[in-house]
């Protein structure tokens, strides 16, 4: 089934989910802090492998104690699609290990 944008009702609905995450123009997004430059790097490595794993990237950002990522979809144009909200679902399961609030 060919990924199809979310309509914005459907993107609202799904950020009430996903507490700190919210849209940026054509994009959904959060920023997380974490307690070191090293805990935050350890965190931008697991995002990796989860966006490998689900072929999916986002725009990741590194910084000292930070880590930010905005997502949407290329192939639809750069709408939201139900592929960026599973991907921010994975990426909060994961932060939560990493100390990142």
């Amino acid at each position: 089934m060919p990924l199809e944008p979310l309509s914005q009702k459907d993107v609202e609905d799904r950020l009430a989910e996903l507490p700190g995450w919210s849209l940026d123009g054509d994009r959904i997004s959060r920023s997380y802090r974490l307690g070191s430059h090293f805990a935050a790097a350890a965190l931008v490595v697991h995002i990796a492998r989860v966006q490998d794993e689900l072929d999916h990237h986002s725009d990741l950002t590194l910084g000292y104690d930070t880590v930010s990522l905005t997502v949407n979809t290329h192939s639809v144009g750069g709408a939201v699609t139900e592929k960026d909200f599973e991907l921010a679902g994975r990426v909060e399961e994961l932060s939560t290990g990493h100390g990142a609030r």
